[in-house]
């Protein structure tokens, strides 16, 4: 647990007369510092949509061992006491019935059962019997390829539920990775509205030194009052989007809303080269949605061998044998019965067994289809992100040479302004300037960042880039 020492922030006064709380609203107190790699652990271990995920793969491995479990032997134990009345004669007697049963992988079920009945007054068995049966399908419900159809459909499943996990998590780390990225802009952008509001205080003095000594209208000093009280505007509206970041990858690490979370990691952008051919490769064998799409086609085969095998006739071969054992002065009990024999079973009339078999073939020509336009689609998204990550550098190197040129700029202006051959309003659109340049730049590297965490998802690797092995 996370503590943090709880702090008053200073705020600046309400414009309205609204009664403040006595408890701080947004996220104060002490500083607590953290980088990505911080921020990306503590997700994986609070985060409860990722803790919601593994909760819910105790449920679906325990249906995949349920399933596995078709083919072992069952039995139970039946016991069963009662009282009769009958002639003026009370009787009591416990009765004992064992069975097992016992499902192969070609369809066929053997069943054993045994029962015995002792008077509770100790005289010896009233009666016993035992039991042991065969039916094995020859057509309908035969075959291994039709009864471990349902086994293997159930480790298809949980394939994709595993998949499922690594997508949550994958998404979870990616939307963190975002969020901090976003705290990191609107930081920065706090940073740069205050070194704005400063040089347009810098500016006020110089022009308040220049109208003392005659060199400047007093009236001329109204536009930099102004900027400065635009800038003061610009800096109450970057903290606010600061305290709105900090709320959102708050929300996303579990964390306590009022934790005044701080990114520390700088906003360096290098160039990363991208090979778009290897790009798609390993999009094509690692994207968690494709895999999970080709998984779902797999279970569609299956079921399809079910539903043909449900078309054909019931033809079983049955096989019994039976022995009851009476009371020893009953001779005609204590004998053995045997039965070996063929049912068949020919449906008319039912179309339920072709209407299973239409939707089992239709679904799964349903799902090559959207398998074959995923793939598609997955081509179209990867080339994008390719693109938009070559795009995204060329504007960070374009807004690094527009920012070093404003600043320039603005250099410039402020000594041209000292030897009075430059306007306030000059020097206010050059400071103007340099702002938005800064702005530009921020938002150039953030963007290409995003650009590379995004095209990690769009190939399936952001567990890989981020060396994340799942626990299950």
């Amino acid at each position: 647990m996370i503590a943090v020492d709880a702090r008053a922030q200073a705020t600046p006064g309400p414009i309205s007369p609204v009664v403040v709380p006595s408890a701080a609203p947004i996220p104060a107190g002490a500083p607590l510092e953290l980088t990505l790699d911080e921020a990306v652990a503590l997700a994986l271990r609070y985060n409860r949509g990722i803790r919601s995920a593994y909760l819910q793969r105790v449920v679906q491995r325990f249906d995949l061992r349920v399933a596995e479990r078709a083919f072992v032997p069952q039995g139970g134990i039946g016991i069963e006491v009662a009282q009769r009345r009958q002639d003026g004669e009370t009787d009591a007697d416990i009765v004992i019935s064992p069975s097992a049963s016992w499902r192969t992988p070609l369809g066929g079920t053997v069943n054993f059962i045994w029962a015995r009945a002792d008077p509770l007054t100790g005289e010896g068995p009233e009666y016993e019997t035992a039991g042991v049966s065969l039916s094995q399908p020859l057509l309908r419900g035969a075959g291994l390829a039709v009864n471990m159809a349902p086994v293997r459909i159930a480790r298809l499943q949980e394939e994709i539920n595993r998949l499922q996990l690594e997508a949550t998590v994958a998404g979870t780390v990616s939307a963190v990775i975002t969020s901090y990225r976003a705290l990191i802009q609107a930081q920065e952008q706090a940073r740069l509205a205050e070194e704005a509001l400063a040089r347009t205080r810098i500016l006020l003095e110089t022009n308040q030194a220049l109208i003392a000594a005659g060199r400047m209208a007093a009236s001329d000093i109204v536009q930099t009052e102004s900027g400065v009280a635009n800038q003061e505007v610009a800096v109450l509206q970057a903290r606010q989007q600061v305290v709105s970041a900090q709320l959102g990858l708050l929300q996303l690490l579990a964390l306590a809303s009022r934790t005044n979370v701080v990114a520390v990691d700088p906003v360096a952008a290098a160039r990363v080269e991208v090979d778009l051919d290897s790009a798609m490769a390993t999009a094509f064998s690692s994207r968690i949605d494709l895999l999970a799409q080709r998984t779902s086609l797999e279970q569609m085969r299956q079921s399809l061998i079910v539903a043909r095998n449900q078309r054909l006739w019931d033809v079983s071969l049955e096989a019994s044998a039976t022995r009851d054992d009476g009371p020893r002065f009953l001779d005609r009990f204590n004998e053995t019965d045997t039965r070996v024999g063929l049912r068949l079973n020919i449906p008319i009339g039912d179309l339920s067994r072709r209407q299973s078999w239409l939707a089992a073939d239709t679904n799964m020509q349903t799902a090559e289809l959207a398998f074959e336009e995923m793939k598609q689609s997955v081509e179209s998204q990867v080339l994008d992100a390719v693109q938009s990550v070559e795009a995204s550098w060329l504007q960070v190197e374009a807004a690094r040479r527009a920012r070093a040129l404003s600043e320039q700029a603005l250099e410039i202006g402020q000594e041209r302004l000292r030897f009075g051959r430059a306007s306030n309003f000059e020097v206010l659109s050059l400071q103007a300037d340099l702002r938005a340049a800064d702005a530009q730049q921020l938002s150039a590297n953030i963007a290409y960042l995003n650009a590379l965490t995004a095209l990690d998802q769009q190939i399936g690797s952001t567990l890989e880039t981020w060396r994340i092995s799942l626990n299950d």
